[in-house]
């Protein structure tokens, strides 16, 4: 729905913001998903099934270390820029 001509259009930065943010809950759902397939692949694994592990293997490097460290540098950069914000409060 595109907005109405009441409504301003949102800068560049709140766009910016937004698409961050929207990429940051897949991301989140993408590390839920592979701790949840990685259980089950540990689980299937101790009773002889070997192919999802094996997978996940596969996966390992090239989707889940990068998602994982996404998430881990949101949250020190949301850390860094609100200790930024409070610090200039003062």
């Amino acid at each position: 729905m595109p907005p109405s001509p009441a409504e301003p259009h949102p800068s560049p930065l709140l766009r910016l913001k937004g698409a961050m943010d929207t990429l940051l809950v897949a991301d989140v759902f993408l590390v839920i998903v592979g701790a949840l397939w990685f259980l089950v692949a540990v689980i299937c694994h101790s009773r002889g099934m070997e192919a999802p592990l094996d997978r996940f293997q596969q996966l390992w490097e090239p989707l889940f270390t990068p998602a994982i460290g996404l998430l881990m540098g949101a949250a020190v950069l949301s850390g860094v820029l609100g200790w930024w914000q409070r610090r200039w409060r003062r």
